[in-house]
Formats: structure tokens, C-alpha cells, sequence
């Protein structure tokens, strides 16, 4: 299964391709990709996206279905996911369900 990652241009948050073609800025609300297929149409849309300036960085990242939790398979994707690591209080880190991809 798969996400289509990117950082949004204006403001530099990282942002997941949601079910509707818009960016979100949780993770659990992103489209699954669970085929090939699927995960090829979140790359052209991401694409599209990229070339109108919204997004820059796109990126295919695994992810597992946890506990009915949406988890990034590597490290570097959980801690994208819950914020930047410099305090916990503050960014996304601060929401309770940020620390439970790490």
C-alpha cells in the first residue's frame, strides 16, 4: 500500500494526496493506493500538481495499516507525519495521534 507524500510550495508543510485530489496535511485522511494502478493515477495527479507550483518533493512512500492507523513503513516518513522533532508541544507533534506513528 502506498501514499503519494509531497511538501506543499507555499508554506513548506508536508502534505499527503487525500481521496478528493486535495492535499492534506494529516496523513490518516490520504488515499491508500492498494494496486499499481491506483498508485500510478496519485503519481499523475501529484504531477499535475507539481507542475501548477502547489507541490514540491513528490514521493510514493509505503505505508501499513495498523490498528485500523494509517503507519509509514520507514522512520524518515513517521516523523514527517507527527512534525518536526524540535518540541513536542508545538506542530503536529502537539495532536495526541501524531505520536502514534512513531
Amino acid at each position: 500500500m502506498k501514499l503519494l507524500a509531497a511538501n506543499r510550495l507555499a508554506d513548506g508543510e508536508a502534505v499527503w494526496l487525500g481521496p478528493d485530489g486535495q492535499w492534506v496535511e494529516d496523513i490518516s485522511a490520504a488515499e491508500v493506493a492498494r494496486d499499481a494502478d491506483s498508485a500510478d493515477r496519485l503519481e499523475r495527479i501529484g504531477h499535475e500538481a507539481f507542475l501548477r507550483n502547489e507541490v514540491v518533493d513528490l514521493e510514493l512512500i509505503e505505508v501499513e495499516i495498523v490498528n485500523g492507523q494509517v503507519r509509514p513503513a520507514r522512520l524518515r516518513e513517521r516523523i514527517r507525519a507527527a512534525g518536526p522533532s524540535i518540541h513536542p508541544g508545538l506542530g503536529k507533534q502537539a495532536r495526541k495521534s501524531a505520536f502514534t506513528l512513531i
